[in-house]
């Protein structure tokens, strides 16, 4: 079916911070009954499908973050606000884009994508948790879904694709320009018009959550006074976050109205806010100079804690230069200091591993999974060890000790097709790279990995059944996806 260019429309509107609200008094909204039409319009299934969809085709436009300990960070925050939020049951998705353009997005079936640039901008970890809060009420009032209920049906792959290039904005304006031209005049005026609604909703719902939450529900007004403060200094390289939906005064004055109304106290950020900010400015910076000249400007300053962080960075800057030995001597001081910090102690870990010393970082990582039992980040860089250390056995065994919500991360499927081409089973390594290609939106490659597996000698009955079945649904969804175009 077509995709209707109303929804087109909204999409543009959900995938950031907005720009429409009026001034409220905190109380406990009337939400719509999610047993009514809008509940009906997508069954859970199909929304289950759009919101996979969705997700695999931002991986052909955009580099989603494969970092074990950035994406456990993200979902930890993510969790930590749905708990308290009004579907608290929601399978919700939290991921971070590597794009330095300030921006946030809720897409279909609970995908919330957060861009490294509005990570790293961010001043304190409740201005995160804000733009986090108001795209989790996106998804928990349905907007997107009661917004289609009055156009019609549509088609998952189709919608699911195009929302992922209009979310992103920059990375596909031709697409974004194409579908706002096919609307007609009348159309987009009822769409904004809807969306001005969603977006107080979001707002009010999401302050609530936020505060729920214990972070501070001033942060949402300060972060927006802060973009509109900056929009002076951009001139034309105005990022699309803030050309397309401008913070105003009036949104300032409406939030802080609303935050007022709560209890001032502190909310200090935590340690793991300030390590992944390093991280990701190491990781999105193209001039290492200028990153370092910034950390070293923070070796003096701020708590112990904060100078830590300084530390770490130019840690993680060493590391990247391949200085092995500086990056050795910067975790190692900063691992005997904060001994039950998991991220000083795992990056001594990584540095021994990409300096090849394979069997030292096996010890280290051994170490650090006795010491850190529940942190799946680093039993994920384990499982690298072990595969270089040439103990496949034990890295499927880790790998299958895995919860359900890393095994349906892209990085569990790549990891285990490694795991079975080592172990000398080359059917199963084809099948879960099959996996592996159809997760980040590269159906044909997962087709050709499949028949690469039908192809193995000493297939059994069983496997051949399973392959037989990952074929068909393969080449449905490819035979769907050209029907979409």
């Amino acid at each position: 079916m077509k995709l209707k260019a109303s929804v087109i429309a909204l999409a543009l509107s959900l995938g950031t911070l907005s720009i429409y609200t009026q001034a409220v008094e905190i109380e406990k909204i009337d939400l719509p009954d999610m047993g009514d039409s809008s509940g009906t319009l997508i069954s859970p299934q199909e929304e289950k499908e759009f919101g996979e969809f969705f997700f695999r085709s931002l991986h052909r436009q955009v580099t989603i973050n494969q970092d074990a300990e950035i994406q456990q960070y993200i979902q930890t925050i993510g969790e930590k606000l749905t708990a308290h939020s009004d579907t608290p049951g929601y399978p919700f998705h939290f991921f971070v884009v590597l794009e330095n353009n300030i921006n946030a997005f809720a897409g279909p079936g609970g995908y919330i994508g957060v861009n490294s640039g509005l990570i790293v901008t961010t001043e304190a970890e409740s201005e995160l948790a804000s733009v986090m809060a108001h795209e989790i009420a996106h998804v928990t009032q349905r907007h997107l879904y009661r917004a289609a209920e009055a156009q019609g049906r549509l088609s998952i792959p189709t919608m699911a694709a195009t929302l992922a290039a209009i979310l992103l904005g920059t990375q596909s304006p031709a697409m974004g320009q194409a579908a706002i031209m096919a609307i007609q005049a009348g159309s987009v005026q009822f769409q904004i018009d809807f969306t001005r609604d969603n977006e107080l909703e979001a707002d009010r719902v999401g302050m609530q959550t936020l505060a729920a939450s214990q972070f501070d529900p001033r942060s949402m007004p300060t972060f927006f006074e802060r973009l509109q403060q900056a929009t002076r200094y951009y001139g034309q390289n105005i990022p699309e976050f803030l050309r397309t939906h401008p913070v105003t005064a009036a949104r300032i004055s409406d939030t802080r109205g609303r935050a007022e109304n709560y209890p001032y106290k502190q909310y200090p950020d935590s340690l793991d806010f300030l390590l992944i900010q390093a991280k990701l400015r190491v990781m999105a910076s193209p001039d290492s100079a200028d990153v370092q000249k910034y950390f070293q400007a923070r070796l003096d300053q701020g708590t112990v804690e904060q100078r830590a962080v300084a530390r770490y960075g130019l840690g993680l800057i060493a590391l990247n230069m391949q200085k092995f030995k500086d990056a050795e001597n910067t975790f190692q001081q900063l691992a005997k200091e904060f001994p039950n910090q998991q991220h000083y102690v795992a990056a001594l870990a990584r540095t021994s591993l990409e300096a090849r010393d394979y069997p030292g970082a096996l010890t280290r990582y051994k170490k650090l999974v006795a010491q850190f039992p529940a942190n799946d980040a680093i039993k994920l860089e384990y499982i690298n060890a072990l595969l270089k250390t040439g103990n496949p056995e034990l890295a499927r065994k880790t790998l299958l000790s895995l919860p359900a919500s890393i095994q349906q991360q892209p990085i569990y499927t790549q990891l285990m097709a490694q795991v079975y081409g080592d172990l000398g089973q080359p059917a199963e390594s084809h099948r879960y790279l099959a996996d592996y290609y159809y997760a980040i939106g590269q159906t044909k490659d997962a087709i050709l990995q499949i028949r690469l597996a039908q192809k193995s000698k000493g297939l059994n009955f069983q496997l051949s059944s399973i392959l037989n079945e990952r074929l068909r649904f393969f080449l449905d969804k490819q035979e769907e996806e050209m029907r979409s175009r």
